[in-house]
């Protein structure tokens, strides 16, 4: 590490980087935000390794989930607020069927910068630069949306600083009371067979707090049945960002990335030699390697010894996003390849962005079946391979969008347009996350 700094990645190869027209305008906003206060504390992430440590071992399970990119123009309480509730459903589904506690890390607070597969986009005789997500530019399509602004860092920031905020308060304030449980059921999904599945299981829940009340153990007591630990992620894409909020911690004298208590590497910007793993190495933060169908084993190896050559617990999280049909011949080589190596990983499944199709109404769209179907597989090879399935990393709200097909509700491709949000791709509602939980809660449930 002697080689390293916040800054020590400017110096090689990077990809999926924005091209700020003003130099000048951008070296202002970065030593601007660069005085700004943390986001999360050092200590907090310290935590959350620790929690990731006993996922890597089987004694808890991983729940990441939340926005595709989060934006400007979506920002309210209402859709913090609901997102919140559905992964906390999501997490006391898993948690009394598995019997495991549960570690909930928000997509929030923070996700903003989408990387892309070119960068320019056309329609009709129009061609422009790609939208990056609002971090850089607007999704509208227009010349002047579509230049990249320094200046939407700090609106990124004060928007998470709020978003943050309320996070806190909602996990600390009484909406994560278990005796609350009844309430976390979002009124769009209160008529469908997941919902009533929850409601029985809350009210199972309910007889045993009140067991336990009359043995003495109540939510005065017992800080874990009224409040909940609740961490935020992003993908550390717009490094010039991530330096800014890299900061020295005064107790350890170790560098954080202070934007996120989590951050990861996508699948794009994993190179061993590339810019955004010269950045994540240096950092203490819990991170993430995205990992592909392209993923060879060998690449992973180096990158588990890059990124975390001391074998930390709880530091790596390997996030397998391979597609559903190419699960059972991806996957297995990869877990073989770091058991032989006796890596101490985090294995998660992100089963959204391989599934990702055109329809013939021209949305982006996911198939729930695919998404099950993918999870289904990811827990299968883990227990051919007598190895740990650690967690699962959506893109998922608490909104009533109809952007994945499929699931209970039986989302149609004609279905999509009516309530198609998302700026970039396509999100589970709180219904198909649901019915994503308790596949995942029967699993655990079998396991145990």
């Amino acid at each position: 590490m002697s080689n390293w700094n916040p800054s020590s990645w400017r110096d090689k190869p990077i990809l999926q980087q924005p091209t700020y027209p003003d130099d000048t305008l951008l070296h202002n906003v970065e030593n601007e935000i660069k005085n700004y206060p943390p986001l999360v504390f050092a200590g907090e992430a310290r935590n959350l390794k620790k929690q990731l440590a006993d996922v890597a071992a089987g004694r808890a399970f991983l729940l990441q989930g939340g926005d595709c990119a989060e934006s400007f123009s979506e920002f309210n309480a209402d859709n913090i607020r609901d997102t919140f509730k559905a992964l906390l459903q999501m997490a006391v589904v898993m948690t009394f069927a598995g019997g495991v506690p549960v570690v909930k890390v928000g997509r929030m607070g923070g996700q903003f910068a989408k990387p892309r597969s070119s960068d320019t986009e056309t329609i009709g005789d129009v061609t422009l630069p790609s939208y990056r997500g609002d971090i850089i530019n607007s999704v509208e399509f227009t010349e002047s949306a579509r230049i990249p602004d320094p200046k939407r860092m700090i609106r990124a920031y004060n928007q998470s600083v709020a978003t943050l905020n309320l996070v806190r308060a909602f996990a600390s304030g009484g909406l994560a009371d278990l005796h609350e449980v009844h309430k976390w059921n979002l009124d769009f999904a209160s008529q469908g067979t997941m919902s009533e599945k929850y409601e029985d299981l809350s009210s199972r829940i309910q007889d045993s707090l009140r067991f336990m009340e009359a043995c003495g153990v109540t939510s005065r007591t017992y800080r874990t049945l009224r409040e909940t630990d609740f961490y935020t992620s992003h993908e550390a894409l717009l490094l010039p960002y991530e330096e800014a909020f890299t900061r020295q911690d005064s107790l350890t004298g170790n560098w954080y990335d202070v934007s996120a208590h989590m951050l990861w590497i996508g699948d794009r910007t994993r190179q061993l030699d590339g810019a955004h793993v010269e950045f994540m190495r240096g950092i203490n933060n819990p991170i993430g390697i995205k990992a592909g169908p392209s993923m060879e084993p060998e690449d992973l190896v180096r990158l588990c010894h890059v990124l975390n050559p001391q074998n930390e617990a709880g530091r790596l999280n390997i996030i397998v996003r391979m597609g559903a049909d190419k699960v059972a011949k991806g996957m297995p080589k990869l877990v073989r390849a770091i058991e032989s190596e006796g890596f101490n990983v985090v294995w998660s499944c992100d089963p959204m962005h391989g599934n990702v199709y055109k329809t013939s109404t021209g949305y982006k769209s996911r198939p729930v079946d695919a998404i099950l179907t993918e999870m289904k597989q990811f827990f299968q090879v883990h227990k051919a391979e007598g190895t740990v399935a650690g967690g699962v990393h959506l893109e998922m709200t608490g909104k009533d969008v109809t952007e994945c097909t499929g699931g209970r509700f039986h989302i149609s491709e004609e279905d999509l347009k009516s309530r198609y949000h998302t700026h970039c791709d396509p999100r589970l509602n709180a219904d198909q996350s649901l019915e994503l939980a308790f596949l995942i809660a029967d699993t655990l449930r079998e396991a145990r």
